[in-house]
């Protein structure tokens, strides 16, 4: 009753016409600033601050809220559009939002990420408001030999997200962890791999590197392209969700919201529950696999929930623990503290009001967003009408100064452009992009839990099989690794072919005599006892077809129970 009484009390505060009025504006102004990028929520609400100590603390607070989620949704406009992420979490949204675009479903992609944004966020902040305090304890409870086997497994399973060559895939996350290690040693303090060049000491901003390997490669192919007909889908834009859009989107958006929430809980991972998810339903879809990377709406559905539900997940540690999760947390920690508040343990019995405020703005924020973003999705899909010289090179200059805004100098332009290049080539030869950025985002937390968890363990390696957890995580490694080393090799072996095998069934309605006993197992299903005569003195019908009918649509079968890979109607299985 009391979590009743002080949300009443928050949606009171949060509903007056002030704080309305600039809950709608943070939402506004996050969208727009997701859309353009290399500038992001950290970004904004840096630039906003001065403003945010002019107004009350809990309007100023509300605000800035506003824009943190509103740039959440806004990011993913541009990635399914044009596939320029504005917002780290949503570089997931590129794979498949960008893939449905092309096919003329770019309305149903910004639709199912509207949706599912709002699913997430109204979820989430449930969560925040009942388990905080709970979820909070549990997450800081895993050690750093943990966050190192929970990332390093995260790193295995997402390299290889786009199918495809294996070995391609491992050497694109390779180059991205390795241009993650450019910069200030965090540890020593000494610069590495910077050539001598100054400006690299603060190491390859990710907004840079990922403009440079999503929006620039995808610019030039299209402007280096020989256009002899109109672009797919220009003109036949869908704008809505179909039956089977939303039927196929329902159950990932509740499954992304739930693992972004549980991600965002984890210090530094708030933004990556997006990198969970995509791998997530790619693994439990069944009849719509070989759609990921071509055009999925699970792969949209689910990424954005999950990116949207880390904001509910990164705010628990922040308001009970004083713990930032993200740069932009760390912004907000920073405005609380000028405010003269001290995030923690303390804050949410001594400002409470402020507190269950700031909570009761996040759902309307949420409605804001809904009601604000999906009446304009046909308005952003009109992008797409715009000519491919015009809108490619208008990308061009896009990201030329969103990289100028980062750092105010040429030398952010200049490297954008040089990755630009080097992400062009690795597209032109088969190389996937988005292992290499998820290379960046996890190559630095990768190496300070690493060297955290060594120098706890005083240097001994066992501490990654210390304790129940650990041992769990460092079996899944090692299964992720093995799996699709062994499974070749199970199914050359036939042992893969005949557990299929026994799986397989022929439509009952095909066989015209459905009492006689169907125990026989073949190659393709279950098929009448062998030997048994025909009335007609004929010979018994082969396996897989009726005795009384001899055009049935079933295919002979290949020999008994043996499943040979090697049998003329069967092709080996991939």
């Amino acid at each position: 009753m009391d979590i009743l009484a002080n949300l009443g009390d928050g949606f009171a505060t949060a509903l007056s016409p002030m704080n309305l009025l600039f809950a709608f504006l943070g939402v506004l102004i996050g969208t727009m600033v997701g859309v353009i990028p290399g500038i992001g929520p950290t970004t904004a609400i840096a630039l906003l601050i001065p403003v945010s100590f002019s107004l009350d603390p809990v309007t100023g607070l509300i605000l800035l809220c506003g824009i943190y989620y509103g740039a959440m949704y806004g990011g993913s406009i541009t990635s399914i559009l044009i596939r320029t992420p504005g917002e780290i979490g949503t570089v997931m949204s590129t794979i498949d939002g960008y893939e449905m675009t092309k096919r003329g479903r770019g309305g149903p992609a910004l639709a199912t990420a509207a949706i599912g944004s709002f699913v997430a966020g109204t979820i989430s902040t449930i969560l925040l408001m009942l388990m905080a305090p709970v979820l909070a304890a549990v997450s800081v409870a895993f050690g750093s030999n943990v966050y190192f086997l929970l990332l390093l497994l995260a790193l295995i399973m997402l390299s290889n997200l786009t199918g495809g060559s294996r070995l391609k895939a491992g050497i694109s996350t390779l180059f991205g962890m390795a241009v993650a290690m450019i910069g200030m040693d965090p540890q020593a303090g000494m610069p590495r791999m910077t050539l001598g060049v100054l400006e690299l000491n603060s190491g390859i901003d990710f907004a840079i590197f990922a403009m440079a390997l999503f929006a620039v490669p995808e610019a030039l192919a299209n402007l280096t392209r020989r256009h002899t007909e109109a672009t797919p889908g220009i003109g036949k834009v869908k704008l809505f969700m179909t039956k089977e859009d939303w039927r196929r989107s329902t159950v990932p958006w509740f499954r992304g919201t739930f693992l972004g929430f549980f991600v965002g809980l984890l210090p530094g991972m708030g933004t990556l529950g997006s990198f969970f998810s995509y791998p997530l339903e790619k693994r439990l879809s069944r009849k719509h696999k070989a759609e990921f990377g071509k055009g999925a709406i699970e792969g949209v559905a689910g990424p954005e929930a999950a990116n949207n539900a880390g904001v509910g997940g990164g705010l628990v540690p922040l308001f009970t623990l004083g713990i930032p999760g993200s740069p932009t947390l760390a912004l907000l920690f920073f405005v609380f503290t000028m405010y003269g508040l001290q995030p923690g343990p303390q804050l949410m019995s001594e400002q409470s009001g402020l507190i269950w405020a700031i909570i009761a703005s996040m759902y309307i924020g949420n409605v804001l967003l809904l009601v604000l973003n999906l009446p304009l999705v046909g308005a952003f899909v009109q992008l797409l009408k715009i000519p491919d010289a015009k809108l490619y090179s208008g990308v061009l200059a896009f990201v030329a100064l969103g990289a100028y805004a980062l750092g105010f100098d040429l030398f952010s332009m200049g490297t954008m452009f040089v990755f630009g290049l080097v992400g062009y080539g690795m597209q032109k030869y088969g190389f996937p992009l988005a292992p290499a950025v998820v290379g960046l985002v996890l190559a630095p937390m990768l190496e300070s839990s690493l060297r955290r968890a060594l120098q706890i363990s005083a240097g001994d390696p066992a501490t990654f099989i210390d304790g129940p957890l650990a041992i769990t995580l460092t079996a899944l490694i090692a299964l992720v690794i093995l799996a699709p080393l062994l499974l070749p090799l199970l199914r050359r072996s036939g042992v893969l072919a005949r557990g299929l095998n026994s799986r397989r069934q022929v439509a009952t309605d095909k066989l015209k005599d459905p009492g006689t006993d169907l125990h026989v197992p073949t190659g393709f299903g279950y098929a009448k006892e062998p030997e048994a005569p025909r009335p007609d003195g004929q010979p018994p019908a082969p396996e897989g077809q009726t005795a009384e009918d001899d055009g049935n649509e079933l295919l002979p079968a290949s020999k008994g129970l043996a499943a040979d890979n090697e049998a003329p109607d069967r092709k080996p299985l991939d």
